[in-house]
């Protein structure tokens, strides 16, 4: 896995990734201090409504970095975003009204909302080869479990020496520290549109809300990207859980110390972890449809297994059980993840994959958005017990129509499928798709149809041409 790190610009990348995950973690820690001194016990209210604000501006800002990012220059994308975390950062430790943290917040998220997207649509014009991508997708989860293990050990280390304003110092560092090794690296020039439309047809340079919906419409009419949303979902209702629920099982269900919720934290870290150093060689053996719906399909089964240990009033074995299916959430939820980013690069042309990542980073984030509060609020007024079974219906459903949505044939052969960046274009025709359609960003009119040549995806799109 460590062979990717030789190609220099992925090196400089990766490095500015885990050094950006770290300052975000610490800023995670010291945010919740600075709630603590400016709210005291409402603490937990401000808490809740910053991340509903990091989820709205999630959602509502990376669709339009997506339809403006063929007009940026990525790599001055990525540094800009960069900096002003940096700045925001900078005047966190100044605040002293909660309008103000909630301001810095959404103006923190949505520059994450642009860097993030990017970054990933960056990863797979520097690392054509499927099995490089796989690595550094392998690579790129485990630094965000490690983020969630580390992070937490450092900050308690630093508030040993220093207050909690200089975390903030940390973050400040880590971001620019990012954008210093993201100017030097050299990108690969990005994908444009070239041929003149249709007579009739709109721009190439079309409104905001077509471009800003460009991606969410590929999604919407790739069969393995629409099951990529279902498996979203799952993911959200069993991390939700997790997340949500974690210092609940651990302080008053089973009665243990502060202390056991980071280890019940790393249990599911570690679980991720795990996956993602296997998937490499099992991602060359089977066909990611086969591992993202066996880990999916096994959400379900987890959440019965934690419906158990809910319902148990007592038992020394509840705790290892809890830890057990914390490890397990964590693998399911790496087979789904991990891969996610192989499907988006074979569905989207390389000129719109930006697009296609800030709808996936967007689409993703919405799940998240409906199961953050249910198991907050679910789990508080009914109890655990029935926050398991709500976010438990949700992953079985969830899982049930990605299954369905995904076609045996296509899973097949889109493991046969040349990557982008290698092989033969294909130049081919599209008669039936509707002025305006994202897939045809840059294609010319032929007089029956688009007309233009890309390397083949196997996606409902191009059965005709398979």
């Amino acid at each position: 896995m460590r062979s990717v790190l030789r190609n220099r610009t992925y090196r400089h990348l990766f490095t500015a990734q885990v050094i950006a995950l770290l300052g975000t973690g610490l800023a995670t820690v010291a945010l919740g201090l600075l709630a603590y001194d400016i709210a005291g016990a409402d603490a937990g209210s401000v808490l809740g409504t910053a991340l509903a604000i990091k989820m709205v501006a999630y959602v509502a800002i990376a669709p339009l970095i997506g339809a403006v990012a063929d007009r940026l220059p990525r790599r001055a994308l990525m540094v800009g975003a960069d900096l002003i975390r940096a700045a925001v950062a900078l005047l966190l430790p100044f605040v002293d009204q909660v309008w103000q943290v909630y301001v810095l917040i959404f103006l923190l998220q949505a520059a994450s909302a642009a860097f993030t997207p990017t970054f990933q649509a960056v990863i797979p014009d520097v690392l054509p080869k499927e099995r490089d991508y796989t690595q550094a997708l392998s690579m790129s989860r485990i630094a965000y479990d490690l983020e969630s293990l580390f992070s937490p050990a450092l900050a308690a280390a630093l508030l040993s020496v220093v207050t909690y304003s200089w975390l903030f110092t940390g973050t400040v560092v880590g971001f620019l520290a990012s954008a210093a090794l993201v100017l030097p690296a050299v990108l690969p020039k990005q994908a444009g549109a070239a041929d003149a439309p249709a007579p009739g047809a709109r721009s190439s340079r079309a409104g905001v809300y077509d471009k800003a919906t460009a991606g969410t419409r590929l999604f919407f009419g790739t069969p393995q990207l629409r099951s990529l949303l279902a498996m979203d979902l799952a993911v959200a209702a069993a991390g939700a859980v997790v997340t949500v629920n974690s210092v609940v099982y651990v302080r008053d269900f089973l009665g243990l110390s502060a202390d056991s919720v980071a280890l019940a934290l790393g249990a599911y870290g570690a679980g991720s972890m795990m996956v993602a150093l296997a998937l490499p060689r099992v991602l060359d053996r089977s066909p990611d449809r086969r591992v993202m719906l066996g880990g999916v399909l096994l959400l379900p089964v987890v959440f019965a297994a934690l419906g158990a240990i809910t319902s148990a009033h007592s038992g020394s074995w509840r705790w290892p059980a809890l830890l057990g299916t914390w490890a397990a959430f964590g693998a399911a939820c790496s087979l789904v993840l991990t891969p996610a980013g192989r499907l988006i690069r074979r569905a989207a042309p390389e000129r719109d994959r930006t697009a296609a990542f800030a709808a996936q980073f967007s689409l993703s984030h919405s799940a998240w958005l409906l199961t953050y509060p249910l198991a907050g609020w679910v789990g508080a007024e009914a109890g655990l017990g029935w926050a398991v079974a709500a976010l438990g219906v949700i992953a079985l459903v969830a899982a049930t129509l990605a299954a369905r949505l995904w076609p045996t044939e296509i899973g097949q052969s889109a493991t046969a499928v040349a990557a982008p960046g290698q092989g033969h274009a294909h130049e081919h025709e599209h008669a039936g798709l509707p002025v305006g359609h994202p897939h045809l960003r840059g294609a010319r009119w032929a007089g029956a149809g688009w007309r233009h040549s890309h390397h083949h995806f196997a996606d409902e799109l191009h059965a005709a041409h398979s």
